[in-house]
């Protein structure tokens, strides 16, 4: 038996072996801003990225391999093994199990020029080992077996036809088409359908075995690691990774000189109208993308964006967004146009076309254009604060030729000039480059000519980047170092609290979370859309400042702000530095305390959200959702709760004015009742003098009383909603208890819904329903409590092809059958309680939820020692435990299944 596995291995690996005969070597090529690169002798490419400030560790692994390197009847192959990948290996044959084990948040994702895989879990040596080894094996040793090909086609197959559900997304495929007549880039990385269902199983094993090599991969290391330990790690499980013999030609296939406009038209069922518009443009590395970036953003941002202002807020389209993706070989520019189904699609297109022409006829403002840099560049910075973030984002530098190419298009945004945008909008966005509807023949052809990047070490070679960003602290996020590093207390008249854990961080980031709760039942009663919109108008326009200069302002504070509400409170969350946190709360003050709500801007976002509406009417999952809502409360219509179905939201929006939600400001909105949070590098005084300054007198007009939410059973049903001409369905199942997080079998049903459906792909019902039988995409389950109210759910859901319903439900039932009647395991358990208790870790080490975390302790006057408490428990949880509050409180006969999909079609071809 050990010789014939020996041997299936051979064959399987293309005749590889790990050799032993002489050790493998690493070598240093080069550092940029904390970057560091290594390359070992069988092609591997290295990056490190210490960061001792987190407590956490990313790897990432990026194979040069997207869907432009397949060739035909491939296409989708690349994407078919990222999913493949997550199968096993003969030593790790559960990838789901182990990632699930060691708290990890993986992913894996594809596009045209990469394919990347990735987990962020706890820094410890047991878990970067673990995360090396893994990604080592499967580098070369995944199964990429037939029957989970069999079972994964199908999944895949489901996400693919979750994305025949969009109209807009099937009309950018079209549009991209036929804009590319070779290139892959014209096709969708998802793939067709039938190669998907036919693709062989050589052929796929095959283009595993040609790819999935060290010499066509990076990878990168980032946060709290220590270099040399981790060089001889990565050396120990890659190093012994033979170089591969096969040579790998670069791709070479390029676009022809698009020679004139052209047109796609796609007929579907939908509920908007939707025009899209693609150019061709230079790859990311070319010196002109910096300055088409820029022009992307003057023609889309909103509220400012020329597009956007010209079609959405003069004209008649409800929506409007555009992209450039930064890609390997010359890529292209998207727009997308929503308008409502009652007005002129050619009119909104005819103004598209004229404000594309007039911004080539004349260079923008040097406003529009620094408003344009500081927003990219202010991004840009706020990503190289987070180590873990700044390990994903290499992969699209990583895919366009070079990882240092992200700081030299930084510095190329620094270098743009108004000449240069006009000069690129001249150059490549021309009718005769445009691909959106029609053909007109011409005596004087005007084409635009795609340069190359010919010699990209040219660019690189030697490039030395800037000073590294300050590294931060290494802390430790334990529950009782949480508490004894936090600052807590109240300031001003109003009491507003505060609790503030203060760290040297990354780059001086903090994250901060603010609540301000107003109102009670008998004052907000019929009230709720008005709150809704007065919140969602929080940004649009202060005393001092216009929509358009509030945003200005927070890129200038190199801050990310949102500031919105809902019926009985609002909400504020801050990502900055520490130099700026001060001012920014005195910024959030502004916006807060004194809103203008311009009438213009509530008569767009009234146009917005009326589109948004008619869109959903017939999308499976706001069906879906909606009508759950509707069968879990009970309240009555005038009550701030109440959940409203589509119609009711229209006859809302439609009623309620621009004096109403002027009034609902005036009537609620104060400072007597404010939790703040925050977490990262802080000036501690600073912060507190500031929240003093700008809340500490903003006193409530009423008085602040928390509405329940109390209990409500809900009647066992199935529902069945018919949403035709769309190619996925959803389902959703749930069930009520009254039941709190203080009750005594709370972290029992947390425990056991987190291997029912909460975890990643190992899961039950995700194993039985995707892994096995290959019936949903997306799977999974939720478990909810509240803290305060008796008042807990658990909800399932899936998406699937509506001719699966019927295996998707019988499914589902048995595996929760199966959970009531056999139980989990002792080991089902073990594994579950690290992966909880790692992932808790996670979550306690960034600051952002952090920051939430600590603005919600306040208001349910708790400390990290609750969190630390409920650990505990779920330590101490025993089988019998687990088994029994799950066999106590699941259960699908009591529960409403709701499904909504085109199911007349699907039982209209039976015989």
């Amino acid at each position: 038996m050990r010789i014939n596995i020996l041997a299936t291995l051979l064959l399987f690996c293309g005749g590889f072996l790990f050799a032993q005969d002489a050790a493998p070597s690493i070598k240093k090529i080069t550092t940029v801003e904390g970057i560091t690169e290594y390359q070992l002798d069988n092609g591997l490419q290295v990056l490190l990225f210490p960061d001792q400030s987190v407590p956490t560790i990313t790897v990432n692994v990026t194979y040069k391999v997207g869907s432009r390197h397949e060739a035909y009847g491939e296409t989708g192959m690349a994407h078919l093994l990222e999913h493949l990948v997550f199968k096993g290996t003969p030593d790790h044959p559960d990838i789901p199990q182990e990632l699930t084990e060691h708290g990890a948040r993986p992913n894996g994702t594809t596009w045209y020029d990469r394919t990347n895989y990735f987990e962020t879990f706890a820094a410890s040596d047991e878990n970067l080992d673990w995360a090396l080894d893994m990604e080592a094996d499967r580098m070369v040793n995944s199964f990429i077996a037939k029957e989970d090909l069999d079972s994964e086609m199908t999944v895949v197959r489901n996400e693919f036809e979750s994305g025949e559900n969009d109209p807009g997304g099937v009309l950018m495929e079209r549009v991209l088409s036929t804009a590319y007549l070779w290139h892959n880039y014209g096709k969708s990385t998802i793939g067709s359908k039938a190669d998907l269902e036919n693709v062989p199983i050589e052929r796929l094993q095959g283009f595993y075995r040609k790819y999935y090599q060290p010499d066509n991969a990076v990878l990168v290391v980032a946060g709290k690691i220590e270099e040399e330990k981790t060089l001889n790690l990565i050396k120990e499980k890659f190093g012994k990774i033979p170089r591969p013999e096969r040579k790998l030609y670069p791709t070479y296939t390029r676009e022809p000189v698009q020679d004139g406009e052209r047109f796609v038209e796609l007929r579907r069922v939908g509920d908007v109208q939707v025009m899209q518009a693609a150019y061709h443009i230079p790859a990311g590395p070319h010196a002109d993308y910096a300055a088409i970036s820029v022009l992307m953003n003057i023609l889309t941002s909103q509220p400012s964006g020329r597009l956007y202002t010209t079609l959405v807020e003069d004209g008649d389209a409800s929506l409007v967004w555009g992209f450039a993706p930064a890609l390997a070989e010359p890529s292209f520019a998207m727009f997308n146009v929503n308008v409502l189904k009652e007005n002129d699609l050619a009119s909104v297109e005819e103004a598209f076309k004229a404000t594309l022409e007039k911004v080539r006829e004349e260079a923008p403002t040097e406003e529009e254009v620094n408003r344009a840099k500081e927003r990219i560049l202010k991004n840009f910075e706020l990503g190289q604060r987070d180590a873990n973030r700044v390990g994903l984002t290499m992969s699209s530098y990583i895919a366009q030729g070079d990882w240092r190419l992200g700081f030299i298009y930084r510095d190329r945004v620094e270098q743009v000039t108004a000449e240069d945008v006009l000069r690129v909008a001249q150059e490549y966005f021309k009718p005769a480059n445009r691909t959106v509807g029609r053909f007109f023949p011409t005596e004087a052809p005007d084409r635009a000519e795609i340069p190359e990047v010919n010699n990209l070490s040219a660019l690189t070679d030697g490039y030395q980047g800037r000073e590294d960003i300050d590294a931060g602290e290494e802390f430790d996020p334990d529950y009782d170092n949480i508490d004894a590093r936090t600052v807590s207390g109240t300031v001003g008249k109003t009491k507003v609290e505060y609790s503030l854990l203060a760290k040297e961080t990354r780059g001086n980031s903090v994250n901060a979370q603010m609540s301000v709760r107003f109102g009670n039942l008998e004052a907000l009663k019929g009230r709720a859309k008005a709150g809704e919109m007065a919140g969602r108008m929080l940004m649009m326009g202060s005393e001092n400042y216009t929509r358009q200069e509030i945003q200005d302002k927070l890129d200038e504070l190199k801050a990310r702000v949102f500031v919105g509400g809902s019926v009985n409170n609002a909400y504020v969350s801050i990502e900055t530095e520490n130099k700026n946190l001060a001012a920014v709360i005195d910024f959030v003050g502004e916006i807060l305390k004194t809103p203008t709500f311009p009438e213009e801007e509530f008569n767009k976002m009234v146009k917005e959200e009326l589109a948004s509406i008619e869109e959903s009417r017939s999308d499976p999952q706001a069906i879906v959702f909606t009508e759950m809502q509707k069968r879990t409360n009970d309240f009555p219509e005038d009550h701030p709760y109440y959940p409203t179905n589509f119609d009711e939201d229209v006859e809302l929006l439609k009623s309620t004015t621009i004096d109403d939600v002027r009034a609902f400001y005036e009537d609620f909105y104060g400072g007597s009742n404010i939790t703040f949070g925050a977490s990262g590098d802080m000036d501690t005084e600073a912060v507190i003098a500031a929240l003093d300054r700008n809340f500490g007198k903003w006193k409530s007009p009423k008085e602040y009383k928390r509405i329940n939410r109390p209990y409500r059973a809900v009647k066992p049903d199935m529902v069945k909603v018919e949403t035709p001409d769309k190619a996925n369905a959803w389902f959703v199942a749930t069930q009520t208890f009254p039941l709190s997080k203080d009750h005594p079998d709370y972290a029992a049903l947390v425990m056991g819904n987190y291997m029912l459906g909460g975890g990643f792909l190992n899961s039950r019902l995700a194993t039985r329903i995707r892994q096995e039988e290959g019936l949903s995409y997306g799977v999974g389950s939720v478990f909810n409590a509240g803290s305060i109210d008796r008042n807990a759910s658990f909800m399932a859901y899936a998406i699937y092809n509506p001719e699966n319903r019927e295996a998707l439900e019988k499914a589902f039932k048995e595996e929760i059958e199966k959970v009531r009647t056999e139980g989990f395991t002792a080991e089902e358990i073990e594994a579950a309680k690290s992966g909880w208790r790692q992932s808790q870790q996670l979550n306690r080490s960034q600051d952002r939820s952090m920051a939430g975390t600590l603005s919600n302790n306040l208001f349910l006057d708790h400390t990290m020692q609750w969190s630390k408490r409920l650990e505990q428990k779920m330590m101490d949880l025993t089988p019998e435990k687990i088994n029994a509050a799950i066999k106590k409180y699941i259960d699908a006969d009591k529960m409403v299944m709701i499904r909504a999909g085109d199911f007349k079609r699907v039982e209209a071809k039976r015989p």
